[in-house]
């Protein structure tokens, strides 16, 4: 370390200075890394694989919670077992272009917002048709009820 003397004290130099936030930061990252399989929380020693687990109980929990969702918005309207066939007869790419919409919304603040527009203006534009839009609903809904069935 660079130690400069001016007028009775001891100050330290620029170098000094980026040495000790250097320590301090290394001191910093060996806290955070555990040295030893103990010190780490998890239900196996291997970091990796608590990712793993974790990564699928995170999404298998969200998929149970989505589903309680949709039976739950469905159930208060149709009966428990149309709203299970109504939810069985939604065709394979539906499924992906729904999850491929939620996932531009989650990733950026521009998706988030054209996504919600874009659920706002559908709103908005099957509200102005009025009765309409309710028959279409409905109409759909029965041929994805007679597909789940099947």
């Amino acid at each position: 370390m660079l130690k400069i003397r001016a007028k009775g004290k001891t100050r330290i130099g620029r170098a000094g200075k980026v040495e000790q936030a250097t320590q301090k930061v290394a001191d910093t990252a060996k806290a955070a890394v555990p040295s030893l399989p103990d010190d780490f929380s998890g239900p196996s020693p291997n970091p990796h694989t608590n990712l793993v687990i974790a990564d699928v109980a995170l999404r298998s929990s969200a998929v149970l919670a989505r589903r309680a969702m949709e039976r739950g918005l469905l159930g208060s309207r149709y009966a428990p077992q149309k709203a299970r066939s109504i939810l069985k007869g939604r065709t394979f790419s539906e499924t992906l272009i729904h999850g491929m919409i939620a996932r531009v919304a989650v990733s950026s603040i521009p998706g988030a917002i054209i996504v919600s527009g874009g659920l706002i203006a559908k709103t908005l534009y099957d509200r102005s048709k009025g009765r309409q839009a309710v028959v279409e609903g409905e109409v759909k809904l029965h041929g994805m009820a007679q597909d789940g069935k099947e």
